[in-house]
């Protein structure tokens, strides 16, 4: 028999999208993209929205593509934990000017 402290195989929500922002302690920014068809033209148009997901250890970066699960609130925008990190970004603006042998 399970125990009564054990919680049940939770479906919980799930959302992928990317890392647009990572400028607040444990707290990132993922924008979710998707397609719909526009409501009179029936053009696919791309519809975004932001959400806010909690990131512990801060290991997600910007332009990572992300994995977020739904969650218990947290604060007043968060109601999002990041799941995994299913692509990492390539590191952009980390050579040093002694590296691209520039002088200035």
């Amino acid at each position: 028999m399970a125990d009564s402290t054990e919680k049940p195989n939770q479906h919980k929500n799930e959302k992928v999208g990317e890392v647009v922002s990572t400028k607040m302690q444990k707290t990132i920014v993922v924008q979710v993209s998707r397609r719909v068809p526009h409501p009179l033209y029936r053009r696919i148009v791309m519809k975004h929205k932001k959400f806010y997901a909690h990131d512990e250890e801060n290991t997600a970066r910007v332009g990572d593509v992300v994995r977020i699960i739904e969650c218990r609130p947290m604060s007043k925008l968060k109601r999002w934990r990041l799941g995994d990190v299913i692509r990492r970004s390539a590191l952009v603006g980390t050579a040093q000017p002694a590296d691209l042998d520039v002088k200035i």
